[in-house]
């Protein structure tokens, strides 16, 4: 990775402003969970497409072909971090407009959906 876009902060988005786009259309909207199936089985949010980072060489070589670089892309992951890893390494491979889900999915439990199980 290039050292200036790591030096780069990545924008966020709030779960509140999550929840409302989510609600809205989602058209043209990525979403990508970077936790790993056995997270994503105790708790996920439909719509998000599971990449876990563990896989990263299983996926990572198609994720231009899978994706659209310039489309808005939300990562998430359980508190915020593995999804700012990923946020940094999609802007690294040409992608433009990536947010990173601020608090992950944890956060969203607790201030969006309790019905979304917290581990």
């Amino acid at each position: 990775m290039s050292e200036q876009l790591e030096n780069e902060e990545i924008p966020i988005i709030t779960v509140d402003e999550l929840a409302v786009r989510l609600q809205q259309d989602r058209e043209g909207l990525q979403l990508l969970d970077v936790r790993e199936p056995k997270e994503v089985a105790i708790a996920a949010i439909d719509g998000f497409e599971n990449l876990p980072l563990s896989q990263f060489a299983a996926w990572s070589e198609q994720i231009d072909t899978r994706f659209d670089p310039e489309a808005e892309t939300l990562v998430m992951c359980h508190h915020g971090i593995r999804s700012a890893q990923m946020c940094y390494w999609l802007r690294s491979v040409g992608f433009t407009n990536v947010k990173n889900i601020a608090g992950g999915i944890d956060a969203y439990s607790q201030r969006v959906d309790p019905a979304v199980p917290r581990y």
